[in-house]
């Protein structure tokens, strides 16, 4: 019987420890805050509670254009008591947290509460105890990123951990970057209520994803009344007599009553003692691991944020997942991010799945791109969704399906469809025999991959 030591409790080590379990192992996982990690404690879990709230709200307030009103027939108008959102989001996460603490320990886990440390011969060191195993798992996570002249004090000049401890909606919330996080906060306080102002380095939010689903989020974000202060950065922050200043790189300042801060995330790799236990570190802290989660000291594998592969929750499960696989002897299935499926929790979400434009246009790859309006489908137009779009990529030679963009209400939930198609290698012509629902809004799905029947690789036109 092998023994499995992991340290840290989010997704990667929590997923890694139920692996390891039923593949026979004894496993030890050492958490020092509570089981979930980041994911459940203060990032995905609470962020996706206040943004569901928020996207609550707005439906309430849209209300009357599906024709329900008030009885006295005033309009339909609500008000947030943002203490009772956060009290909520507490609760759910502390209770998301108990769920992974009980399953844990009902499939056998032993869990050790402390802070540990990795001692030169690859053992955890915690409340005095030296715990030893054949295989040990870094699941460190990270935390927010701070920059020296705008740190956050946790009362008006907030990182996401701390937004959920505020009793009041922000009068005018200044968020300072627009990549999924500041886009995702930025936009459920604005449904919530506040005034945003988001500041962006470049002319657009979210400068990563699809560049025509960045510019419609863009725009609704200007039609909702946000602020978009592109093309600049944050310099300094700091809370003033009366309000927070936030002073940009040209000099500008922009006073509100609040400042978020979502300018990225350091890994939790410094004072652990990874260096004396010969665990490589790369230039920016993270874990070098390759496919299968191996880092560079024998016997040691890495999971999650601390890697700095790719941070999404499933990409963490999936890494503890392939390195206990690895460890123990079972089939392994290294780590392809083509395969990977995202969503950007806005109102409209953003999902997407294998690889983007941009990607195969850099390759050289021929395919065909075919898109359809949500705004056509007749699911949508019956739930008041004008909103979104599907987009797919298919390749003109073979047929596969390449990858796909979808923007729309609970995006997050029909990308899955595509991923499958995606990571079993589908053929556009697979995907449109097989059936949809009428009237669905994956039916617009079906319809774009039916589109793409009988490519040639002499009409396409995109590729090289």
């Amino acid at each position: 019987m092998h023994d499995v030591v992991i340290l840290g409790g989010g997704p990667g080590g929590y997923e890694a420890a139920l692996v390891a379990r039923k593949a026979g192992a004894r496993v030890t996982l050492i958490e020092r805050h509570g089981l979930g990690g980041n994911a459940v404690l203060t990032d995905v879990v609470p962020s996706k509670t206040v943004i569901a709230t928020a996207e609550w709200r707005s439906i309430a307030e849209r209300a009357p254009e599906l024709g329900i009103v008030a009885e006295d027939g005033a309009p339909v108008r609500t008000r947030v008591d943002l203490a009772a959102v956060n009290a909520r989001v507490r609760a759910l996460v502390a209770r998301q947290s108990e769920d992974i603490a009980g399953r844990l320990e009902t499939e056998g886990v032993r869990i050790v509460h402390g802070e540990g440390t990795v001692t030169p011969e690859r053992a955890v060191a915690v409340g005095g105890e030296e715990i030893r195993g054949d295989a040990l798992l870094l699941a460190l996570g990270a935390r927010p990123r701070v920059l020296a002249d705008a740190a956050p004090d946790g009362e008006r000049i907030l990182s996401w951990t701390d937004l959920y401890s505020l009793a009041d909606l922000p009068e005018h919330l200044i968020v300072v970057g627009s990549g999924v996080t500041g886009a995702e906060f930025a936009e459920a306080y604005s449904l919530l209520g506040s005034r945003v102002t988001l500041i962006a380095s470049g002319d657009r939010v979210l400068p990563r994803e699809d560049p025509e689903a960045s510019a419609m989020l863009t725009e609704v974000f200007r039609e909702r009344g946000m602020t978009l202060v592109g093309g600049r950065a944050a310099a300094v922050a700091r809370d003033g007599d009366d309000a927070v200043v936030v002073t940009l790189d040209d000099g500008r300042e922009i006073r509100g009553s609040h400042c978020l801060m979502a300018v990225g995330s350091v890994p939790n790799t410094d004072g652990v003692g990874l260096e004396g236990a010969g665990i490589a570190l790369d230039e920016r802290g993270y874990i070098v691991v390759d496919k299968v989660s191996r880092a560079s000291a024998p016997g040691v594998y890495a999971a999650g944020d601390c890697t700095g592969v790719l941070p999404l929750a499933s990409v963490a499960a999936a890494q503890g997942r392939i390195a206990m696989a690895h460890a123990l002897g079972d089939e392994v299935r290294p780590l392809d991010l083509g395969r990977v499926s995202s969503t950007v929790f806005t109102a409209p979400e953003i999902a997407t799945v294998g690889s983007s434009e941009a990607d195969l246009k850099a390759r050289g790859i021929f395919y065909r791109v075919e898109r359809l309006d949500l705004a056509r489908n007749p699911r949508a137009k019956m739930l008041g969704i004008d909103e979104g779009f599907v987009k797919v990529f298919g390749h003109t030679v073979t047929g596969h399906v390449l990858g796909a963009v979808i923007v729309g209400s609970r995006a997050s939930e029909h990308v899955y469809a595509l991923s499958l198609a995606v990571a079993n290698r589908l053929t556009v012509d697979q995907v449109a025999e097989s059936f949809t629902v009428y009237p669905s809004l994956s039916g617009t799905t079906g319809e774009v991959v039916r589109r793409l029947h009988g490519m040639r690789e002499d009409d396409a036109p995109h590729g090289t």
